[in-house]
């Protein structure tokens, strides 16, 4: 079926995706090519792929899907195999068992061959849905080579739900088999896509598996609901948790070591409305921990931060929201400093990652061992450094403040949104203004950005808008060598190595505001974190923002990711 220029154009002006003027020179300089509209909008306009897929579904009134944003079913691709798939361009992303019918994504959605081939194949209704091609061919090698859905399909036929009531022993580690390898793949998979989070998360009809990846959550994989207690239970009895208590959160962890690396889970079920809830936290045994320089520190910063870490007492805040790599700056800096001559006790909630030399010590709260009770333990034993998982009430601030004035170097990791706004905090939590002044030596701000994957990096001119916005930002710190020349910008065009997300791993933005004689009389006087931050930068003062935009510059992260992590 052919779309006249003029009905798609006028459906993306409806959808407020280009203006009614660039309508008409897209309409003109179409006919001008003389190629047809779809073709000409991807080759040359900026707009969406799956917007103008979008568009065209609505015109022929047809559906369509996004598969970037669609889990595959597990279910669906079991139904239809690889080599039919690959012939046809075709993806099985749902099934509906209810009505027998198999959802299935298609560049040509009104090729009528396919779907009788496939109904007299599959013996099932065939509903098709118009997607990109490029989707297509993507979720095609991730189901059936790289991804889950080969092992899980063959697990899933072994399985059988119906068994599981009968209580004889043998039937029921048959059952285990078939769930252990599902589990198993799971595992595996989220070892090799880079993985820090699985979810598996249950609903009315089905259960989804996502894995948080470089930061963002991503949905892989759709289960039939019917695995889902058996999928739990079997994680529940790899972290030793009680498999008939269902109705509290339990937390449990266990090692898993898969063919490259082993790694450290730490597991936690909820229950919801629809089952138990596991998140499993994935910590790496093997690779090390990153330096400094690894993390994204450099330059001035680095000079600053290695300035406040040579000192032999006081306190070094690290602030930021959760999963915003506090812990991992924390252990950087240990490392730095792990040497036998020094006495490093660290109490943390939990441990995440265990360093030789350093004696670590996890909070226990049922046995009485607080952050409290073990930071005044601390004291006993003669360290030279403390780490305090983190400074949450007024105890634990009464006792880190009076380490530092006893000697010690402390480090410890507080939840604010910047680091001007630490100081208020700690005088919230109790801490006298006089008492902060004197032992707080400095406060580091940060959050974590994608950095852009190096294998499909390309360079453009930024926009007058951009351009302009950048200068803005940074002000005097804007690199000089732009003055008279267009800012270059990078991204990533989107490859096999990086899940066509155009993102390969991550990079730390920070801001280290160091507590000099101008910032203490603030402190002393209770002024507000404004005041604070002003004074700051008088001194010199990057703020994370302005971190972010000069690791734009240097081509290593994106303006969407900085402004998405660090706009304020």
């Amino acid at each position: 079926m052919s779309i006249t220029p003029k009905v798609l154009l006028d459906q993306l002006v409806k959808n407020n995706q280009i203006t009614d003027t660039e309508a008409s020179q897209f309409e003109v300089s179409s006919l001008q090519k003389n190629i047809p509209i779809i073709e000409y909008l991807r080759k040359f306009t900026n707009i969406d792929k799956i917007e103008i897929i979008r568009a065209q579904a609505e015109v022929e009134k047809i559906s369509y899907v996004d598969l970037d944003k669609t889990p595959i079913d597990s279910q669906a691709v079991g139904l239809i195999s690889e080599s039919i798939s690959r012939r046809y361009t075709i993806i099985p992303y749902h099934f509906d068992s209810a009505n027998s019918a198999i959802s299935i994504a298609t560049e040509d959605p009104f090729n009528r061959s396919i779907v009788d081939f496939l109904e007299k194949k599959t013996g099932k209704k065939i509903n098709l849905s118009l997607a990109d091609r490029d989707q297509i061919l993507k979720m095609i090698d991730l189901s059936f080579s790289q991804g889950l859905s080969p092992e899980v399909r063959d697990a899933l036929k072994e399985y059988s739900p119906d068994q599981k009531k009968e209580t004889n022993n043998s039937n029921i580690q048959l059952q285990q088999a078939p769930i252990a390898k599902i589990v198993s793949t799971i595992l595996e998979f989220s070892v090799k896509g880079r993985a820090s989070d699985i979810h598996i998360e249950p609903e009315e009809t089905r259960t989804k598996v996502r894995y948080r990846i470089d930061g963002i959550l991503q949905e892989k994989l759709s289960l039939p609901r019917t695995i889902h207690e058996a999928l739990v239970s079997r994680i529940k009895i790899l972290s030793e948790m009680k498999i008939d208590e269902k109705r509290i959160p339990q937390d449990g962890r266990f090692t898993y070591k898969s063919a490259k690396d082993e790694v450290d889970l730490r597991v936690s079920t909820l229950p919801t409305v629809f089952g138990e809830k596991v998140v499993m936290r994935l910590l790496k045994k093997t690779g090390g921990i990153p330096t400094l320089s690894e993390l994204g520190f450099g330059g001035p910063q680095l000079k600053e931060l290695e300035e406040s870490i040579s000192r032999p007492y006081g306190i070094i805040l690290i602030t930021g929201p959760t999963g915003s790599g506090k812990t991992t700056t924390l252990y950087s800096i240990l490392s730095r400093l792990n040497k036998p001559t020094v006495n490093i006790v660290t109490l943390e909630d939990p441990v995440e990652y265990q360093i030789a030399g350093i004696n670590q010590v996890q909070v226990n709260a049922q046995a009485g061992l607080t952050f409290a009770t073990g930071l005044r333990a601390f004291l006993r034993q003669d360290p030279n450094i403390i780490l305090v998982g983190e400074v949450r009430d007024k105890e634990t601030t009464q006792l880190a403040i009076q380490a530092a004035l006893t000697g010690h170097l402390v480090f410890s990791t507080l939840h604010t949104n910047n680091a001007a706004t630490a100081i208020p905090r700690l005088i919230d939590l109790g801490a006298e203004s006089f008492l902060i002044a004197s032992v707080l030596t400095a406060i580091l701000a940060q959050r974590i950005a994608r950095k852009i994957c190096p294998y499909c990096k390309v360079t453009y001119k930024a926009s007058d808008e951009v351009g302009a916005n950048i200068r803005a930002v940074l002000g005097p710190i804007f690199p000089k060598k732009y003055d008279n020349s267009p800012i270059t910008l990078s991204k990533g065009a989107g490859c096999q190595e990086c899940n066509k997300s155009g993102y390969l791993g991550r990079i730390a933005i920070f801001e280290i505001l160091k507590v000099t004689t101008a910032i203490n009389q603030h402190i002393l006087h209770q002024d507000s974190s404004e005041v604070i931050e002003a004074t700051a930068k008088k001194e010199g003062f990057v703020k994370m923002i302005e971190d972010g935009y000069l690791k734009v510059l240097d081509g290593v992260t994106t303006m969407e990711e900085v402004l998405r992590v660090a706009e304020t």
